[in-house]
């Protein structure tokens, strides 16, 4: 990607590219997509120290990010396309036959900057607490993250893995809550009742921050203060409060939209909603 983009920016064109992948691949996951949009903007673009020169599966030296709410693949393949892993051209692909760019990430298809297949949720927290304790074994100092969904987090082998992650003081794991509020056949609060997630979290020996999902100058706070109390103990949680499908309006607040198309009119009016800026694909 080339500079001068602001943050605001590039997430108005990661929400444009999301929303043209599902139109066209008539498939995919936009919801949790556009939710997640913003802090993982920040996180390829601000937080991490690996680039798209010094990325490597092994993440040996560097900071690794886990996608274990695996069907988000739209948001993730389009921060990394355009963070420069690989071309933007190649979103068009996406869940084509024969894409690289398939409906869950798969390191069998050697996509630059995935570390891990996805698809079952509730297991990359387990696979994200792996990395983290094998740095830790080997004396690298560098951090592991992971983004969970709310939804996701019914599922018990995430709280395995808070357990184990917060006995063995895993304190350079952050893993990110995208807390919207839906899941695919509703609400959480409906579905499962995963209402309280910080007092769950603390209860389990984690370090929980709470931010704004959609504000930056939030978004940067969070982060910040995940990296203050890294060797503190405790692994960390940042809940990051986000809207199903911000930034469309008709998307916006519904699980409806988790794993829906838009038709092509519904795709255009989204674009009108949307600052074209680094440049479609």
């Amino acid at each position: 990607m080339t500079t001068g983009y602001t943050l605001q920016q590039t997430a108005s064109q990661v929400r444009r590219d999301i929303i043209r992948m599902v139109t066209a691949a008539a498939s995919g996951h936009p919801g949790g997509s556009l939710s997640s949009t913003d802090f993982l903007t920040y996180l390829f673009f601000k937080q991490m120290n690996v680039t798209p020169e010094t990325w490597k599966r092994s993440g040996e030296g560097l900071d690794m990010f886990f996608l274990s709410a695996g069907h988000l693949t739209p948001v993730l393949y389009s921060v990394l396309a355009r963070r420069g892993y690989f071309p933007a051209s190649e979103l068009s692909s996406f869940r084509r036959f024969g894409s690289r760019l398939q409906g869950h990430p798969s390191v069998e298809w050697g996509v630059e900057g995935i570390n891990q297949s996805a698809g079952s949720l509730g297991q990359g927290l387990s696979v994200a607490l792996g990395a983290a304790l094998a740095k830790k074994l080997s004396g690298d100092d560098r951090s592991v993250y992971v983004l969970v969904g709310d939804g996701e987090s019914e599922e018990g082998q995430i709280w395995e893995a808070a357990m184990v992650a917060s006995h063995h003081k895993a304190d350079n794991l952050v893993a990110m809550t995208d807390w919207n509020h839906q899941q695919i056949d509703g609400s959480i609060e409906n579905v499962g009742g995963m209402t309280d997630l910080k007092s769950r979290w603390e209860a389990f020996g984690w370090k929980v921050i709470e931010a704004d999902g959609h504000d930056f100058t939030d978004i940067e706070k969070a982060f910040n203060e995940a990296s203050a109390a890294k060797g503190a103990g405790k692994p960390i949680m940042i809940l990051f409060r986000t809207e199903m499908g911000h930034g469309v309006d008709f998307m916006a607040g519904t699980h409806k939209w988790h794993g829906k198309n838009p038709s092509q009119e519904q795709c255009d009016a989204a674009m009108k909603q949307l600052e074209e800026t680094i440049g479609d694909f």
